[in-house]
């Protein structure tokens, strides 16, 4: 994990000598509705959390760019008894995007792949959680300003969240972000 953050720091910097047309850095933070999906799961609900993070945004073509991100992701899901605690997984999480520009500037589709680190659960006994999740994320983006910008993303888990069952993380991301 120490050498994802280093490599992203030095592609931070290193792109960052280039035309600042061409290269954009960025923060977000905003809501998780997230939720597990598989053969036999009843009583689970959305539940609600958060993300925060980095991205950066390399213009390739007038209106295509490439966006790689790190952000922090909590996300699981919500059980319907009380004596059970709900499902909580902490990733650090890796979405390299394809930005297409239907607005020039304003208004794109965002779609890619998404890398994710699981750091903390809170599962404990109940079973044994894998420590790698592989996503696909589709979504738009809207530049408000030249600055702020929203998104809306759907995170579809491709691989199984747990070594004992078959699950796998749906997330719907909310977020509000400023690009220097």
């Amino acid at each position: 994990m120490k050498k994802l953050i280093l490599i992203f720091a030095f592609l931070v910097l290193g792109l960052s000598q280039s035309n600042a047309q061409m290269l954009k850095f960025g923060v977000k933070a905003g809501a998780n509705f997230a939720s597990l999906e598989g053969d036999g799961l009843e009583g689970l609900e959305t539940y609600t959390s958060f993300h925060f993070g980095a991205l950066l945004e390399l213009k390739v073509f007038e209106n295509f760019s490439l966006q790689p991100e790190l952000l922090y992701s909590s996300q699981g899901a919500k059980l319907n008894s009380e004596a059970v605690d709900d499902i909580n997984f902490n990733y650090v999480t890796v979405p390299v995007l394809a930005k297409f520009y239907l607005i020039s500037n304003r208004l794109s589709v965002e779609a890619g792949p998404q890398f994710s680190f699981l750091i903390d659960d809170n599962v404990g006994d109940q079973f044994e959680s894998e420590s790698f999740d592989f996503a696909a994320v589709g979504g738009i983006g809207l530049n408000i300003t030249d600055n702020i910008f929203a998104q809306a993303r759907y995170v579809v888990g491709l691989t199984e969240a747990s070594k004992d069952a078959e699950v796998k993380n749906r997330v719907i991301q909310v977020s509000l972000g400023y690009r220097f």
